[in-house]
């Protein structure tokens, strides 16, 4: 399975990179993208089975790739986890309401990341 890790911080990225490489995810199955503009020119490429998606960045932020990504027919179910620092109820709800499957807030220690994903990893 494909795992999209969408941040504009490439330090985030490699940090998901490597909890899931140690969770056993292959390197090849790993895909980065900076923005979400990227990330659905990547998704089109390719078929993705999670993504895991940073609210704030610049071009197309985390809240319009999930409305976007959900409005396509082949990734209309497929889990979507937002890793982000907004903590109000308000975000929370609203990133639920346009189809985000998990809300993780950072920081987030990798055991706590892996257990939010492992159901989706195990699937």
């Amino acid at each position: 399975m494909k795992i999209l890790v969408i941040d504009d911080s490439a330090v985030m990225r490699r940090i998901h990179r490597n909890i899931l490489k140690e969770r056993g995810i292959a390197d090849q199955d790993i895909i980065d993208a900076e923005d979400g503009q990227v990330a659905l020119e990547i998704a089109a490429k390719n078929t993705i089975g999670l993504f895991l998606v940073d609210w704030n960045m610049p071009r197309l932020d985390g809240l319009d790739f999930v409305h976007r990504v959900r409005a396509m027919e082949s990734y209309a179910k497929t889990p979507i986890i937002m890793i982000t620092s907004e903590a109000a109820r308000y975000n929370v709800v609203e990133a639920i309401q346009a189809g985000v499957t998990n809300y993780v807030v950072k920081p987030i220690k990798g055991e706590a990341l892996i257990e939010k994903i492992g159901k989706y990893l195990d699937a």
